[in-house]
């Protein structure tokens, strides 16, 4: 509707929009009747237009005189704009004049509080200045007489009044004051190092029989001087404190080998108990002098076992380097105990140079150390990474002198797993391949859980020797002997293929009866390749754990370095090995069946009976095989199902080539064929629960290959049992039912029906002819055509035939 209508709703028609002037014309004077009221229409019209235009008029007129009201409003509007203007002026002004009466008023006041401001400070200035002036002259002669008590408390009082006058040093007398105050510390600070340096002389030989209330309260001036006097006298006892230390283990005494490093930690323990008990009280408890003594002797300690380490380099055995590793460790936990570590990042004691989140990081593996059982189980996996362990800041602090010369240690692990891994080839073969044990599944091969717990071993104790480049070292031995465990333990021992078959003809093989042995292995060899694979299985997860057991023992910086996929590889390989062995142990017994039924005279076939001896030969070879590998992988489901896999994926391209060779064929031999093929599609289908008590359902990946392939060779028989004639219909059942577009599979199925040359030519010509044009989806086509029924150009032979086969079923 227009804007005017939705303001003003009529229902007249000459308001609409769409108006139309004839239409209208011809509903007031519908027929010539109604032009006898003309005159009446026009005159009312006419009547309309004068409404029309009188109210128009008024309207125009009521305009006018609306503009100038709006004049008028407008102008009254500016002028009490600028009433408002002025009475806003006249309220500032005044304001103005008020805030200068304020001004003068409170002037007198303002003067009172600066003099009063000024006059406190004053007072405060000049007492201060009275206490300084008398501070320092009684800290100079307190100073003259040692007072050494007195002055801690009156030193530290003169330093806080004399900040309060550093506005003030360009005054002569304050910075005088200033000076002698300065002058007064260094005293002090000479006269207090004096006062040790007689307490405890660099050279002497005599110890004083106890601490001195002197040197006590010289310590508490000595926290207010200068650090360096506090760091001087800290260094001057605990140098003469260990300076006997220097002198008993040099390095040309026995005490000093690593053999006898026990004294070491024997000595400083009995001098630290002789500090508490002499000098405890002496030194300020904040000063923590027993940690500093301790984190002293053990920068001495280091230093000096690196040196004569480095001396007698030579000497130097696996199990020495163990037990001084082992008592240097158990003696930093001690501190890490008794200490807090605080004096490690003060700049009197240098900090070790291991990082502080470096802990003892098997002390989650404590509780079962001793046990011989395997700590990286497959549950670990669900398990936390690693439990929170409180650090020990001063792990290292003395074993980090061990680290250069651990490579002893690992050479040693290095000659130990070698003889390791030659001791279970010598085992294996004395004791021979593991008995068969169908009942609990395919055993784990001993070596195997030996192995793991050995490298568990040398794991906790390297992690607890070095956190650094020997991990690397020692998972590169890791490596190492993975893969000769590999190689010769599990690749090494895997049952060898022979060439031959056996020496079986197709006569014997026809009239092989139950229970004869066809299979090469025999069935100790199926279970060690069983036990074979799931160890590599066993090997794998394993070792998967491992990698993350080093990731977590080593430090951060060397994570990336730290890498066993290749050896994973490894095992993966020795499984894919071993599964490859079965599938081609099955499927060469099977391979005398399959030349069996192509050596077979399919045209002379006279009736549909039973299966075919054939079939009941590969029926009995599955029958033989499978269970026993079944439940020989009981505990790996997943490589018994991809044993499934591959031996479909073998045997139904072999059988369908086998079938291509079975020409010519009657219709009743294609029939036979047909049943034959079905029952062996069903033996498939069930392959991987054929034999056992307890039927599970295959896994779709398995079925889903085992009927395209086996559909496929039936597709084929059902093409060779289709009349030929016409040959334009055989042709297109051939495309509909197997979708395959290559002569040369359309040539078998002529040469399988037995046709001539000449017929065969004709074919090929119209095979040529109506196949269609390839689409992009032609190998989705082809599956779709796999798993359609029966088309309607069947004969009745063919529905005959599948009545026959469900009959059976």
């Amino acid at each position: 509707f227009p804007p005017s209508l939705q303001v003003f709703p009529s229902q007249d028609p000459l308001d609409r929009a769409d108006f139309n002037a004839v239409e209208y014309i011809n509903t007031l004077f519908p027929t010539e009747q109604s032009l006898a009221n003309i005159d009446e229409v026009v005159n009312k019209i006419r009547l309309k237009i004068r409404r029309l235009d009188d109210n128009i008029r008024t309207v125009v007129r009521g305009q006018t005189n609306v503009g100038q009201d709006g004049r008028q409003a407008l102008e009254e509007a500016q002028k009490a704009i600028q009433q408002l203007f002025g009475k806003i002026k006249d309220i500032k002004d005044k304001a103005e004049k008020s805030e200068q009466m304020v001004k003068e008023i409170t002037r007198d006041i303002k003067q009172l509080d600066h003099a009063k401001r000024h006059l406190t400070t004053s007072i405060t200035t000049l007492n201060h200045l009275h206490m300084l002036a008398g501070g320092v002259d009684s800290l100079e002669a307190m100073t003259r007489r040692r007072q050494y008590g007195e002055v801690a408390n009156l030193l530290q009082g003169v330093v806080n009044v004399l900040e309060h006058f550093n506005k003030y040093m360009g005054i002569p007398q304050i910075r005088q004051l200033s000076e002698r105050v300065k002058a007064a510390q260094n005293e002090l600070g000479q006269q207090i190092l004096a006062d040790f340096e007689e307490a405890f002389p660099s050279q002497g030989t005599k110890r004083p029989g106890g601490p001195s209330n002197v040197l006590r309260d010289a310590c508490l001036v000595a926290n207010v001087l200068d650090p360096r006097i506090k760091q001087e006298i800290i260094k001057k006892f605990i140098k003469q404190h260990l300076s006997e230390y220097l002198v008993l283990f040099q390095e040309n005494q026995d005490v000093a080998w690593l053999d006898k490093i026990d004294r070491r930690y024997a000595w400083i323990k009995r001098q630290l108990v002789d500090y508490e008990e002499k000098y405890g009280r002496m030194f300020p408890q904040e000063w923590c002098m027993t940690e500093r003594i301790a984190v002293e002797f053990c920068h001495v300690t280091r230093t000096e076992l690196a040196k004569i380490m480095r001396t007698r380099a030579k000497e130097i055995e696996v199990k020495l380097l163990l037990f001084a590793i082992q008592r240097t460790t158990n003696f930093e936990g001690l501190l890490a105990k008794r200490f807090s570590g605080c004096t490690l990042a003060d700049g009197t004691v240098k900090k070790p140079e291991v990082p502080l989140p470096s802990t003892n990081p098997f002390l989650e593996d404590e509780t079962g150390t001793e046990t011989d059982e395997i700590v990286i189980e497959k549950s670990d996996t669900d398990k936390p990474k690693k439990p929170k362990v409180p650090d020990n800041p001063f792990h290292g602090i003395v074993s980090k002198c061990f680290e250069p010369h651990l490579y002893v240690y690992i050479e040693s692990q290095d000659k130990n797993l070698g003889e390791l891994i030659d001791r279970f080839v010598a085992d294996f073969k004395a004791q021979g391949p593991p008995k068969p044990n169908v009942d609990e599944g395919g055993a784990v091969l001993p070596s195997c859980a030996d192995l793991f717990v050995y490298y568990k071993k040398c794991m906790v104790q390297c992690s607890q020797l070095s956190t650094g480049e020997p991990m690397i070292a020692l998972t590169t031995i890791f490596q190492k002997y993975l893969r000769e465990y590999a190689w010769k333990i599990l690749s090494g021992n895997l049952p060898k293929t022979t060439s031959s078959s056996g020496g079986l003809t197709i006569t014997s093989l026809l009239k092989e009866k139950e229970g004869s042995e066809v299979a090469k292995f025999t069935l100790e060899e199926l279970c060690l390749i069983c036990s074979i694979l799931s160890t590599a299985e066993y090997c794998l997860a394993t070792t998967q754990q491992l990698e993350e057991k080093l990731k977590e023992k080593v430090d951060a910086s060397l994570v990336e370095r730290i890498n066993l996929t290749g050896e994973m590889d490894t095992f993966s390989i020795v499984i894919s090995n071993s599964i490859q062995l079965l599938v081609q142990d099955l499927d060469a017994a099977c391979d005398p069946a399959l030349t069996a039924m192509s050596k077979m005279q399919w045209q002379n076939v006279e009736h549909v009976g039973d299966q075919s001896p054939y079939v009941t030969s590969v029926i009995l070879h599955i029958k033989q095989n499978v269970p026993i590998i079944r439940d020989n992988l009981a505990s790996t489901r997943k490589y018994f199902t991809q044993f499934c896999i591959k031996f479909a994926n073998s045997f139904i391209p072999k059988f369908i080539n086998h079938l291509f060779k079975c020409k010519p064929i009657s219709m009743v031999g294609a029939e036979q064929l047909l049943l034959d093929t079905h029952s062996l599609k069903m033996v498939l289908l069930d392959l991987p629960s054929i034999g056992s008590q307890v039927v599970r359902k295959a896994p779709a990946s398995y079925t889903k290959i085992v009927v395209k392939g086996m559909t496929r060779a039936e597709m084929i028989l059902k093409v060779v049992m289709a009349p030929h004639e016409p040959p334009v219909v055989f042709v297109d059942n051939y495309i509909k039912l197997l979708a395959d577009c290559s002569t040369d599979t359309f040539q078998k199925i002529l040469d399988m029906k037995g046709l001539k040359r000449s017929e065969q030519s004709s074919m090929l010509d119209l095979f040529r002819q109506r196949l269609p044009a390839p689409p992009s989806g032609a190998e989705n086509a082809g599956s779709l055509s796999l798993s359609t029924p029966t088309p309607e150009q069947e004969s009745s032979r063919i529905r005959k035939l599948e009545k026959l086969i469900k009959k059976r079923l």
